[in-house]
C-alpha cells in the first residue's frame, strides 16, 4: 500500500512539474516559429494598418477623406488623459507594471473558476499589449479550442516583443488607433469626431468612458442602437475608474447622473465641402498613388489642393441660395402638370436604370410585379433645396 502511495505521489509531482514546464516549452517553440511564422522584426516596427487619405485646402482645412476604414492616427500627446485612465482602469489596470503578460490576472483567470466551482466571472487576463497584437496581426477563425489557446499564446509572445520595441505610451496610442468603435469610426480620432464632434485631446470623462465601454462589444453597446446598454456600460467603466482611484466618489456620482450626449458627425465620402471637387481630383490622385505603388484608400496619404475653404464655403452658400429659389420656381411651374405626366418614358427609363430594378430582375421578378412595387408608397429621405437649411 505504501509503495502504491509513493508511486501515486511521484506521478502527481511529475504531472505538476509537466504542468509548469509545458507552457514554457510551448512558448519557446512558438518563439522559434515551430507553430507557424510570427511577425518579423520589420513587421513589428512597421505594422500594417489601413489609414484614411486626407484632402486639405490651401488654407490648411481638412476638406474630406478617402478611405476603406476611416482611421487617422494620433500620438499619445494628443489623447486625453481621461481616455487613457478609462482604458487602463477597465482593460488592463497593471498595464504600467507588466511586460506584455499580466501574470496576476492570468493566475486569477485560471484559478478562480477552480476554487469557485465555475461560479462567477474570473475577469479577463488579456493585456492592452496582447489586444494590440491581435488588432495588428489578426486572429483567424478556429474550429478547435486548442487552436484558440495556441493563438493566444502566440499573442503573448508578440505582446512581449511589442513591449521591447515600443514605450508604454506608444503601445496605448497604437492600440487606440487600431480599434473599431463602430459607426465606421476606426481609431480614437475618428471615434471622437463621429460620436462627439470633438478631438481626442478634448474628450471629457463621460465621453471617454462611453468610448472605452464600446470596446467590449461595439454593436451591443452602441449608443445609437442600444442607448440604455451603452449608458449602463459607460457607468461600469466609471465604476472601474472609481475603484482604481482615477475618480473621487463625488465625481463618480456626478458623471453617472449625466445622460450620454451625442453629437454625431460621421465622415462620409459624399459629405463636407467641395464634394464635386474632391470627386474630380480623386481619379487623378488614385493614378498618382498607383504609379508610386500606393493605395489611395489605405495608405494614409495627405493631399494638398489649391482650393480655398473660405471661398468654397461662400460659393456653396451662393449656389444653395440660388438653387433654392430655382426649386421654388420649379414647384410653381409644375404645380398642376408634372413633366413626367407628359413624358412617362423618362420615368420608365429611370426605373430600368435603377439598382433596385436590376436587383428585382436578377431574382426573376416580372415587369408587372416590379411596376406594382415601384408604384407602392415607400418611406424615404429625399433631398430638396426648398427644405434645405442654410449654413
Amino acid at each position: 500500500m505504501k509503495r502504491i502511495k509513493k508511486h501515486l505521489i511521484l506521478i502527481l509531482w511529475i504531472c505538476f512539474g509537466f504542468a509548469l514546464v509545458a507552457p514554457s516549452l510551448v512558448l519557446y517553440l512558438i518563439s522559434i516559429d515551430v507553430f507557424g511564422k510570427l511577425p518579423t522584426t520589420d513587421k513589428l516596427e512597421n505594422p500594417d494598418a489601413a489609414l484614411a487619405t486626407e484632402i486639405y485646402s490651401s488654407d490648411g482645412i481638412l476638406l474630406g477623406k478617402y478611405f476603406n476604414e476611416n482611421r487617422t492616427p494620433v500620438t499619445y500627446d494628443h489623447i486625453s488623459k481621461n481616455m487613457i485612465n478609462a482604458l487602463v482602469a477597465t482593460e488592463d489596470v497593471r498595464f504600467k507594471d507588466h511586460a506584455g503578460i499580466d501574470f496576476t490576472g492570468l493566475s486569477r483567470a485560471i484559478l478562480k473558476p477552480v476554487f469557485t466551482l465555475g461560479i462567477g466571472h474570473a475577469g479577463g487576463a488579456s493585456t492592452i499589449s496582447q489586444q494590440l497584437a491581435k488588432n495588428l496581426f489578426g486572429r483567424p477563425h478556429f474550429k478547435h479550442k486548442w487552436q484558440v489557446l495556441l493563438q493566444k499564446m502566440k499573442e503573448w509572445v508578440i505582446a512581449v516583443r511589442l513591449e521591447k520595441f515600443y514605450t508604454k505610451e506608444e503601445i496605448v496610442s497604437m492600440y487606440l488607433n487600431t480599434v473599431d468603435f463602430s459607426n465606421n469610426a476606426f481609431g480614437i480620432k475618428s471615434a471622437a469626431s463621429t460620436y462627439f464632434n470633438t478631438t481626442p485631446t478634448d474628450l471629457s470623462v463621460p465621453e471617454a468612458a462611453m468610448l472605452v465601454g464600446l470596446l467590449k462589444a461595439p454593436s451591443a453597446y452602441s449608443p445609437t442602437q442600444h442607448p440604455k446598454a451603452a449608458l449602463n456600460r459607460r457607468n461600469t467603466v466609471l465604476g472601474q475608474m472609481l475603484k482604481y482611484d482615477y475618480l473621487t466618489k463625488n465625481e463618480f456620482k456626478e458623471y453617472c447622473a449625466e445622460d450620454i450626449s451625442l453629437d454625431m458627425h460621421a465622415d462620409s465620402h459624399d459629405e463636407g465641402e467641395g464634394t464635386y471637387f474632391r470627386e474630380y481630383i480623386k481619379n487623378m490622385a488614385k493614378k498618382v498613388a498607383e504609379d508610386n505603388d500606393l493605395d489611395l484608400y489605405s495608405d494614409g496619404l495627405k493631399i494638398y489642393t489649391t482650393i480655398d475653404s473660405r471661398m468654397q464655403k461662400y460659393a456653396e452658400e451662393a449656389a444653395y441660395k440660388h438653387l433654392k429659389e430655382m426649386q421654388g420656381k420649379l414647384y410653381k411651374q409644375f404645380a398642376k402638370v408634372h413633366p413626367w405626366d407628359e413624358h412617362p418614358e423618362i420615368v420608365d427609363l429611370a426605373v430600368k436604370r435603377s439598382v433596385r430594378y436590376a436587383a428585382l430582375k436578377a431574382i426573376g421578378v416580372s415587369d408587372v410585379r416590379i411596376s406594382k412595387i415601384f408604384n407602392s408608397p415607400l418611406r424615404m429621405k429625399v433631398f430638396s433645396y426648398r427644405d434645405y437649411a442654410q449654413m
